[in-house]
């Protein structure tokens, strides 16, 4: 039914469980997890089916109505996020991949979206830092390139209003994060977030055995 898990400290059977009594993929989100995984193996970029429901809700239960994204690949993260808000809400996408956009944009508009999602093709954080500084942004997803996750961070929490959230995911890195012999620069650069995350009184947070990991920050 859903792709292969991304929770690494799960079986496949439990994960099919626990996908299947949840909100399981529809037959549009199918299609695009199928479509998806003709790119190979750049393809666990995408999503679990179980994190998507999760912000599927979790932006309904905060009532939310402007989000950003940094890092929207094929755009099932895009669609769950765009699904939890309403009519009149607004999700801005930022991403540098034409060809991964075309998928997204193409499903976009199958799931009836299109009205709902900006997609900007430029770096993330020239897209941020361009937006106005005023704290209207309710949801934030980053899920972009490790190194610059901070940068994005700062960025976002500066537009985040007080009670908004930011989630920012792959922060276990498939465990990679406790692994004292793991010094590549992708799981460093994890580490280095992670820890500051942890020190920002700013923020309240919360770290997720959601997939490969999912930090909700909240800001104060």
């Amino acid at each position: 039914m859903a792709d292969a898990p991304k929770s690494f400290h799960l079986s496949p059977e439990v994960h099919d469980y626990l996908v299947r009594h949840g909100t399981p993929p529809d037959a549009l989100l199918q299609e695009l997890i199928e479509e998806t995984r003709k790119l190979g193996p750049i393809s666990m970029m995408q999503i679990a089916p179980e994190q998507g429901a999760f912000m599927t809700l979790l932006a309904r239960a905060i009532g939310a109505r402007r989000a950003i994204e940094v890092g929207t690949f094929t755009g099932y993260s895009a669609i769950s996020i765009a699904r939890g808000l309403p009519d009149d809400g607004r999700l801005l996408c930022c991403d540098v991949s034409g060809e991964w956009s075309a998928v997204a944009r193409r499903f976009f508009e199958k799931a009836g979206l299109a009205h709902k999602i900006e997609l900007r093709l430029a770096p993330g954080i020239e897209t941020l830092r361009a937006l106005p500084a005023t704290q209207d942004v309710d949801l934030a997803f980053i899920d972009a390139d490790k190194p610059s996750y901070p940068l994005y961070y700062e960025e976002i929490l500066k537009r985040l209003r007080p009670g908004g959230l930011l989630l920012a995911d792959n922060v276990l890195w498939l465990g990679r994060v406790v692994d004292a012999s793991a010094d590549d620069e992708q799981t460093q650069a994890i580490r280095r977030f992670n820890d500051l995350v942890a020190r920002d009184e700013r923020v309240d947070r919360v770290m997720l055995p959601i997939a490969d990991g999912l930090t909700i920050a909240r800001k104060r």
